[in-house]
């Protein structure tokens, strides 16, 4: 396999994990406290940065945006692996920093997530890092 479609497919990967987090935010209670009191508790109290927040809003505004950053990674090392190979391949800052957002994630993903999206990146991120493997062995 050619190592643009090892990173397209990492891309992609990425994009649907992100994708997905957005749909259960705004399309499912999977991202609700399993409390109830919680919730009602959340959409009452505001944070001290400002009193026309509520923790509920802050909450669905951080899931939001928190799906934003790996569509948007996604969306873009897709585009290049896909439409500008080799730009993209040979462009040492962007596989470096392909890689430092993979491990920034995987970070994040064992220290304080769970194992669906530490199972997708670890996927994403063994993709991604043969496509690198395959490019230095083309180039």
């Amino acid at each position: 396999m050619r190592a643009e479609t090892l990173i397209a497919i990492s891309a992609f990967i990425v994009f649907a994990m992100g994708t997905g987090h957005l749909l259960l935010t705004f399309l499912t209670d999977r991202m609700d406290p399993r409390d109830p009191a919680l919730s009602a508790r959340m959409k009452e109290v505001s944070p001290r940065l400002s009193p026309r927040l509520t923790m509920w809003n802050t909450h669905i505004g951080f899931n939001a945006s928190h799906s934003y950053g790996p569509m948007i990674f996604g969306a873009i090392y897709a585009y290049l692996a896909l439409i500008h190979p080799s730009f993209l391949l040979q462009s040492d800052f962007l596989l470096v920093f392909g890689a430092v957002v993979f491990a920034g994630y995987l970070f994040l993903a064992i220290r304080y997530w769970f194992w669906v999206p530490l199972t997708g990146l670890s996927i994403a991120t063994a993709f991604y890092v043969v496509g690198i493997a395959l490019t230095h062995l083309q180039f």
